[in-house]
């Protein structure tokens, strides 16, 4: 089972996370931000996750340290789950429209973290989330996941629809990356590091 249970109390956030890579897409998000709630679950749904998000966090005073906390304890989910990638892809590359809105992610589930991130916002917030934090929480995931993330947005005019466009595409460009293909390790060094 590619399977993870995370928890992380700290003065600023208190979070419960399970994760399941090969679920059936049972997902509860609860994060106290509305919008960051809807991306976690389009993630979730577009991956084929089991997710399950019970978050406190300090949002009275600002979102950021919620949204980068979800992004450490999703990404160490994942990087456990994940577990030695043997037999793993490893590599995934696409592109996801929403509607005007057009993302292209690039993984390599390389155990070298690494985000580039190419995305500009015309709005300060929606539903709650402050929207740079997008950045914040990619970063966060990228890192404790140890993954090489490159995640651009090439055309979008609305904010929304271009957010949902690389959460989308992130749970889907995973999925590729991490489904089972051979017995091997997809690396010619015998190591991932």
């Amino acid at each position: 089972m590619r399977t993870s249970t995370q928890k992380r109390i700290t003065k600023e956030t208190e979070i419960e996370l399970s994760l399941n890579l090969d679920g059936s897409k049972n997902i509860n998000i609860q994060t106290g931000i509305p919008f960051f709630n809807h991306m976690l679950e389009l993630f979730a749904f577009h991956g084929g996750f089991d997710l399950i998000i019970q978050s406190k966090g300090d949002i009275q005073v600002d979102d950021h340290h919620t949204v980068e906390d979800i992004g450490l304890v999703l990404g160490k989910a994942f990087r456990e789950a994940i577990g030695e990638k043997q037999g793993i892809e490893r590599y995934s590359s696409l592109y996801l429209p929403m509607d005007e809105a057009l993302a292209r992610i690039v993984i390599d589930l390389s155990n070298r973290p690494l985000l580039v991130f190419k995305a500009d916002f015309v709005r300060e917030n929606i539903g709650g989330l402050s929207l740079e934090n997008v950045h914040e929480f990619f970063k966060s995931f990228a890192t404790e996941a140890r993954i090489t993330l490159h995640m651009a947005i090439l055309e979008g005019l609305n904010d929304h629809h271009k957010i949902e466009a690389l959460f989308k595409g992130l749970g889907r460009a995973l999925k590729l990356a991490s489904r089972l293909v051979s017995q091997d390790l997809p690396s010619t060094k015998g190591v991932l590091t």
